[in-house]
């Protein structure tokens, strides 16, 4: 068995969650801070607990390790999106520095967990540079797609470059369109989600020309978002395995479309915990090893 952190689409054999009560703490946290953080409305507490659960055990199920993030005072609500504070590589861990103000701690907390479990890390990415790792997205094994948005900015895209680039990592930038502005959740992953080595989920409306026509290239079979789906995160679908998809409940066309591919697709109620605070099932896991 051949493991890796070079992958979107290999068999999950470790991740990190963090819970609905370690980061939604309960209704009175959130009633006092989903505004400010731009969530489209007040998840309902017991509900997001429920919802987690179900996600969750989905993942137990076909056997993947779970690492659990703790309650950190210093971060908020948006932590429950735990991919975004790392990049995970063969060499270690890569700390992210949050293009969102409000998300600024995670980095550091998540970088503590890490150590606390005996995980290299690799490289941090330090000011003026900033990168999310919901804008980056594993091609192939070499190849690493990073989207230049509001959250990751150029300066934090040349400073992954060159962590990558003794690892014989080519890192492809991806310039995305202001789309609704500033405070919008908008990364890479939100139009983007391989979910085979040659195939992959795509909201081409918003994507770049040259970099659809890089992944055609590149061997990819795209499925289609509509846009009526767009909005319910249905370009948002994380592989646990090749053809092995969770997605949100409620994207019936890209569902189909994904199982006409010969996907077998799981999705979850997810209302509370990813629509309104626009975090998929992608944004709510941080993987470490894919089996390849």
């Amino acid at each position: 068995m051949k493991l890796t952190c070079h992958s979107e689409v290999g068999l999950i054999k470790s991740l990190y969650l963090k819970d609905v009560s370690s980061a939604f703490i309960n209704q009175e946290h959130i009633n006092a801070y989903w505004e400010k953080l731009n969530y489209l409305g007040a998840p309902d507490y017991e509900t997001a607990q429920k919802e987690y659960l179900s996600f969750q055990s989905i993942l137990s199920e076909h056997g993947v390790t779970i690492l659990k993030l703790d309650q950190n005072e210093l971060v908020n609500m948006d932590s429950i999106y735990c991919r975004d504070a790392s990049i995970a590589t063969d060499a270690g861990m890569i700390i992210c520095n949050m293009g969102k103000e409000s998300r600024k701690n995670e980095p550091s907390a998540i970088k503590e967990a890490f150590g606390k479990a005996g995980i290299e890390v690799l490289g941090i990415i330090n000011a003026p540079g900033t990168l999310e790792g919901g804008d980056v997205a594993w091609l192939d094994k070499h190849t690493l797609a990073v989207g230049h948005t509001y959250r990751s900015n150029l300066e934090g895209i040349r400073q992954l470059t060159s962590m990558l680039e003794p690892l014989g990592v080519e890192v492809i930038t991806v310039p995305l369109p202001h789309y609704k502005g500033p405070s919008d959740v908008f990364h890479l992953m939100s139009i983007l989600s391989p979910v085979d080595s040659n195939l992959a989920v795509v909201y081409s409306a918003l994507m770049p020309i040259g970099f659809r026509n890089l992944l055609v290239e590149m061997g990819y079979e795209l499925i289609e978002v509509p846009e009526n789906e767009f909005d319910s995160m249905a370009c948002n679908v994380l592989a646990i395995a090749p053809r092995l998809c969770m997605m949100v409940d409620g994207n019936p066309i890209t569902q189909k479309a994904l199982e006409d591919a010969g996907c077998r697709v799981i999705v979850y109620e997810g209302a509370e915990i990813s629509v309104k605070g626009g975090g998929g099932p992608t944004c709510l896991t941080r993987p470490i090893y894919r089996e390849l």
